[in-house]
């Protein structure tokens, strides 16, 4: 699709997001990092919990679009075809980052892969996400996203774990007993505790149902874009409000992904991405958002190079028996010595290394879909 006929503010939203998992994934030093740039301890929010549901959130955006006209034409075979292709590369592309080595074969003994990850939770939410909405009606949607909400709530805390009712910490959690039954603990990222387990992901396709929703009404033709925007807050200030009544019986918790964290990240994201619309798709005020824009037209590509590249100059050692990465971020903190803005400027300088290859492939036409 040209570029004058896409919605900016979704492209905007997009490119702002991958720019900020690459931010906080890729720090000079995870001993000094300013708090923003953290994931809360447990409980709670910082702006870091905002970014990968807020992904997760342009995902079922972006279904939409991609889907809506051939849910209006006959569905055929190749629609799906296309969905199970691009679900299991994203897969694919988890499990390698996860099992990739430096020696010989290159790769881990599955024993000690681990399953779960951020594109793994993509892959499996966009095809159960696309599935539903070529399946089924914006109010079957709705109730099932509410019933999702209500069904994970009861088995959170509704649920005995060892005769005693859950605390929901990280060992105490249905969804960590969950992954230690089925995953085992050689599969998962912690040994009692995965921020991408099995039980959790069923919330994470609420997030992506609540993007759904906002796709539908961005291509409401029946709407001006000033009733859209209005939409967008309305939803947003509703979602809000819903997110922190619930906090208070249903903790918000990224790492269980709980119901008040669907409402609540979800709202967040309507108000930004309407302050984005209302900027650059109403004002028409969108010059400021070209590096976004291209940061986002290879969104999946320039997040996998950098979580690969990342980890191979963290296992790429020198003579002196130091990474790679240690060695340039203790250079460039000889320079910079207050420790936790020479992480930062590291973790700039890595944004700016992508932002230059999304650039080339952006002016050569290169769209590389997964």
């Amino acid at each position: 699709m040209a570029t004058s006929n896409r919605i900016l503010s979704v492209d905007i939203f997009r490119g702002l997001t991958i720019a900020a998992m690459i931010l906080v994934n890729t720090p000079g030093t995870w001993s000094h990092v300013y708090s923003p740039f953290l994931h809360a301890e447990w409980n709670g929010l910082s702006p870091t919990d905002l970014i990968f549901p807020f992904f997760l959130f342009i995902v079922g955006m972006s279904i939409t679009f991609a889907y809506s006209k051939k849910k209006q034409n006959k569905i055929t075979s190749d629609v799906y075809k296309k969905i199970i292709s691009r679900t299991l590369k994203l897969i694919f592309l988890g499990l390698f980052l996860a099992s990739f080595k430096l020696n010989f074969p290159f790769i881990k003994d599955l024993s000690e892969v681990r399953i779960p990850g951020v594109l793994q939770r993509i892959g499996v939410v966009f095809f159960i996400s696309s599935i539903l909405f070529l399946n089924v009606n914006w109010k079957v949607l709705l109730g099932i996203f509410v019933a999702i909400l209500l069904v994970y709530w009861y088995l959170m805390t509704q649920i005995p774990i060892d005769g005693e009712m859950p605390l929901l910490t990280r060992s105490s959690n249905l969804g960590s007993v969950v992954d230690l039954k089925i995953l085992t603990v050689d599969h998962m990222w912690k040994t009692d505790y995965d921020p991408e387990g099995i039980l959790s992901t069923l919330p994470a396709i609420a997030t992506t149902i609540f993007g759904m929703f906002l796709g539908m009404i961005l291509l409401n033709k029946n709407r001006t874009k000033k009733e859209k925007y209005n939409y967008f807050v309305i939803i947003g200030i509703v979602a809000l409000l819903l997110g922190y009544l619930l906090d208070t019986v249903f903790p918000i918790n990224k790492g269980l992904w709980t119901s008040s964290f669907v409402l609540v990240t979800g709202g967040w994201a309507s108000l930004i991405y309407a302050l984005i619309f209302y900027t650059a798709d109403i004002l028409e005020i969108n010059n400021w958002g070209k590096p976004a824009i291209i940061f986002g037209s290879n969104a999946i590509t320039v997040y996998f190079l950098s979580s690969f590249t990342t980890k191979c100059f963290g296992l790429i050692k020198l003579s002196n028996g130091q990474s790679l990465h240690g060695y340039l971020y203790e250079f460039l903190s000889s320079i910079i010595t207050i420790p936790k803005l020479s992480s930062l400027v590291y973790a700039m300088l890595v944004i700016s290394f992508y932002y230059l290859i999304a650039w080339i492939l952006y002016k050569k036409k290169i769209f590389i879909k997964v």
